[in-house]
């Protein structure tokens, strides 16, 4: 009886050993993740604040914490990463001491001032909208690329680009300079050549093409009317320079409906009514669809345009002054029925 109880004893230690092995390993090695996810860790993350980051989605949190100590992670690298449904915990500390982040699909278009790309970087990255002004206005940077203020907005392209979240402000800001000099490739050059004019000038002119018509199809037509009258020496008288005027002085979020003959008098270097050429710098961020349709303007004849009142969002083209004053009074009187002053 003695021999049997202590055979039974044993049996049942090695039992309850092996459940609390068995519960022991699961906790380490067995699936916590419950679900496909991103984490985001920041640089200033400690573990703690992951094991919190964690909670909605893993079934063992607080082993989290014992894996970690076992295997020396003291702090998480930043990053963002994937997460897999059924990722252990030891496979979760595995990551974060590799780093091995997953990069992210960074997008931006149409952002008219540094502030508001800014902004609108800083919701995609762990850089805060300050350092990336900050790095976007460097004196340094711009002196050495020959930029100002003013004009480094001409260096980012809307697009898509891959980046690691935890790219700080001054590497995103010197990619995207690379990736810049990259959209300028040889076959555009050549046709910007070709056009007379410098990659700034015709960004310039496409910030313009810009404002003047939403419409693809439209830019090239627009592009070609502006180089008309560039070869001409004639004044562009660009409405969309009078509106970046009066929102140098009025502030960004000024809503101009429409440009008085008031306004056209204002005394700035970008008012093209008042001085031929084109203005100093950009007075937007140009899609590549603006930037091409410069570099592939249309020839035509055209000199004059009109917002069109028979396809509203579309423009009417004159060759004659006597034919855009026709197209002119019949969008002032629609202009007038729909009570737009401003």
């Amino acid at each position: 009886m003695g021999k049997k109880f202590i055979y039974a004893v044993i049996a049942t230690v090695i039992f309850i050993g092996g459940i609390i092995g068995y519960q022991y390993y699961q906790k380490i090695f067995g699936k916590s993740i419950t679900k496909d996810t991103e984490l985001f860790i920041y640089s200033s993350d400690s573990l703690i604040d992951v094991k919190e980051k964690i909670s909605d989605f893993s079934k063992n949190t607080n082993t989290f914490l014992l894996v970690a100590a076992k295997k020396n992670l003291s702090k998480p690298k930043p990053g963002r990463y994937i997460l897999k449904e059924g990722m252990s915990n030891n496979e979760l500390v595995n990551l974060l001491r590799s780093g091995n982040q997953t990069p992210i699909k960074l997008s931006f278009n149409n952002q008219d001032t540094l502030e508001k790309l800014a902004g609108r970087i800083a919701e995609q990255l762990e850089a805060d909208s300050i350092s990336l002004l900050n790095s976007f206005k460097d004196k340094d940077f711009l002196s050495k690329n020959n930029l100002t203020e003013k004009s480094v907005l001409q260096i980012f392209v809307p697009n898509s680009y891959q980046f690691y979240w935890t790219t700080s402000a001054e590497n995103f800001r010197d990619k995207i300079f690379v990736e810049y000099n990259r959209f300028w490739n040889k076959s555009r050059l050549q046709k910007a050549k070709a056009l007379e004019l410098s990659k700034e000038e015709v960004i310039t002119l496409a910030s313009i093409v810009q404002k003047e018509t939403a419409k693809n199809i439209e830019r090239p037509i627009v592009a070609g009317l502006y180089l008309n009258r560039l070869k001409k020496g004639w004044p562009l008288q660009a409405d969309p320079t009078i509106i970046y005027s009066i929102k140098e002085v009025k502030g960004q979020d000024y809503v101009v409906k429409r440009v008085l003959t008031a306004d056209l008098e204002i005394n700035s270097p970008y008012n093209t009514y008042k001085n031929k050429g084109l203005p100093p710098t950009l007075i937007s961020m140009p899609d590549i669809s603006s930037i091409d349709g410069v570099l592939n303007a249309e020839k035509h004849n055209y000199f004059y345009m009109c917002a069109s009142v028979e396809k509203l969002g579309y423009h009417a083209f004159a060759k004659t002054l006597s034919q855009h004053n026709r197209n002119a009074a019949k969008y002032h009187q629609w202009m007038n029925k729909q009570s737009i002053n401003r």
